[in-house]
């Protein structure tokens, strides 16, 4: 592990997390736009990015070595995907933020 990554593990805490403007991170994280909803039919609909966008997420847990494994589990009849990274999750502090106030987040 490098001195930046050991720096940047140490340090995510409540001070990690930031609201930005509206548009601020659509530009700083493109990747998490999902852009049009869709119905499913098409590859490029939201959910799929979506869903690309959290196992990314759990992704990068896992290789700054704070996962121990991802569980994906997609269930074709009720048409349900669920992923699970036993990661870091969010900091207690922060999370009425980050599941309340649209554009906030530690990983912009």
């Amino acid at each position: 592990m490098t001195m930046e990554e050991q720096i940047n593990r140490a340090s995510y805490n409540d001070d990690s997390v930031k609201s930005l403007q509206w548009n601020e991170h659509i530009r700083l994280r493109p990747g998490m736009y999902i852009g049009k909803l869709g119905d499913g039919a098409s590859p490029d609909d939201g959910i799929y990015i979506l869903i690309k966008e959290i196992i990314d997420n759990s992704i990068d847990e896992f290789a700054m070595g704070f996962g121990k494994n991802i569980d994906v589990e997609v269930d074709f009849e009720t048409k349900r995907v669920r992923v699970r990274d036993y990661g870091r999750g969010i900091p207690l502090g922060k999370v009425v933020d980050c599941v309340s106030k649209i554009n906030t987040g530690a990983k912009y």
